[in-house]
C-alpha cells in the first residue's frame, strides 16, 4: 500500500553535515617563522636604520659640532699648558725626571748598598761636564724612585700588619701614612734650615734631601718583615741592622756633600767652628734615623 505524499520536501539538518575529509590531523598553530615581515614593516626597519646612519653623519658633518670639538680640544691643550707652567714655577720637571732615571740594575745595586753599605768604597758622585750623572749611570747618585716605591710598600705592609692583628681600619691606615709622610717633611725642612742658617754652600737640593731621607723606608720594610716573620726578637735584630746600615750610609753620603764643601767661600769670622758644626749636622742626621725607624714600626709588630 502506497503512502500518499502530501507535498512535503525533505530537508536536511545543517548540523548533520560533515566537514570535508582532510589528509591528516589539523594543525593547531600556524608556523610563521619562515615568513618574511610585511613590506610595511620592512620599510619601517630600513627607514630606521637609514635614519640612524643619517643622524650620525649629520652630527659629525655639522659645522657647529665640529667647531665645538675644536674649541674643546683647544681648551684642553690650554689647560695642560697652564698646569705645566704652574708646576714649573715650583718644581723643575726636567730636574724631577733626573731623579727617576733608573733601571733594574741600578735599583738592585742601590738596595744592596742600602742594606750592606760597609763594603762600598767609592762614595763620590760622578760628574760629566759639570753635571752629575744620572742614577742609572752612577749608583752613588740619589734618586726618588726607590723612596717612592718603598713608601708605598710600607703602607701596604702597615695594612697587612693591622689586618693580621684585626686592628685594620681606613682611619688607622691613613693616620700611619700621614705620620710617615710628616716625619720625612720635618726631617727635610730641619736639615735644609740648618744648612741655611750655617751658610753651608753645597749642591744639596731639596730633591736630594728628600731622596736621602726617603731611603729610610727600605730599612723600615726590612724591620717590619723581620718582625712579622720572626716576632719581637726578629724585629729588634732587623731594627738594629737597618739602623746601623742606614746611619753608615747617611754619614758616608752626606760627608761628601757637607763636610767637603769647605772652601774659600766659608772662610771668615767663626770659620774654624764651621767644620765642627757641619760634622754635628751630619752626625745628628744619622742619629735621628733609628728614632724614626722605631717610631714608625714599634706599634705594628707584636
Amino acid at each position: 500500500m502506497d503512502v500518499p505524499h502530501h507535498g512535503y520536501r525533505s530537508t536536511t539538518n545543517p548540523r548533520a553535515r560533515r566537514a570535508p575529509p582532510t589528509a591528516g590531523k589539523a594543525l593547531l598553530f600556524t608556523d610563521t617563522s619562515s615568513l618574511s615581515p610585511p613590506m610595511a614593516m620592512q620599510g619601517y626597519y630600513a627607514g630606521g636604520a637609514a635614519g640612524a646612519r643619517g643622524g650620525d653623519t649629520n652630527f659629525f658633518g655639522d659645522p657647529v659640532a665640529r667647531a665645538a670639538m675644536v674649541y674643546g680640544s683647544s681648551l684642553a691643550f690650554q689647560g695642560k699648558d697652564m698646569a705645566n707652567k704652574e708646576i714649573s714655577r715650583f718644581v723643575s720637571v726636567n730636574r724631577l725626571k733626573y731623579f727617576f732615571t733608573v733601571d733594574t740594575a741600578y735599583v738592585l745595586k742601590k738596595l744592596l748598598l742600602l742594606l750592606f753599605p760597609y763594603a762600598h768604597q767609592d762614595w763620590e758622585v760622578r760628574y760629566h761636564r759639570d753635571m752629575p750623572l744620572t742614577p742609572r749611570n752612577d749608583v752613588n747618585a740619589p734618586d726618588l724612585y726607590i723612596p717612592s716605591m718603598a713608601f708605598l710598600t710600607y703602607i701596604l705592609l702597615v695594612g697587612m700588619a693591622l689586618g693580621v692583628q684585626r686592628r685594620f681600619s681606613p682611619e688607622v691606615l691613613g693616620l700611619c701614612a700621614s705620620s710617615a709622610l710628616v716625619w720625612v717633611v720635618v726631617e727635610v725642612v730641619a736639615l735644609a734650615l740648618a744648612l741655611y742658617l750655617l751658610t753651608v754652600h753645597s749642591d744639596l737640593s731639596t730633591f736630594d734631601l728628600l731622596a736621602y731621607s726617603g731611603y729610610k723606608y727600605v730599612g723600615i720594610i726590612l724591620t717590619m718583615v723581620g718582625g712579622l716573620l720572626f716576632g719581637r726578637n726578629g724585629y729588634f735584630l732587623s731594627l738594629a741592622w737597618a739602623s746601623c746600615s742606614f746611619m753608615y750610609f747617611i754619614v758616608r753620603s752626606l760627608r761628601g756633600k757637607i763636610l767637603s764643601s769647605l772652601s774659600s767661600r766659608s772662610m771668615g769670622p767663626g770659620a774654624s767652628a764651621k767644620p765642627q758644626l757641619r760634622l754635628y749636622i751630619t752626625m745628628a742626621t744619622a742619629a735621628f734615623q733609628p728614632i724614626v725607624l722605631y717610631w714608625l714600626t714599634s706599634h705594628l709588630v707584636r
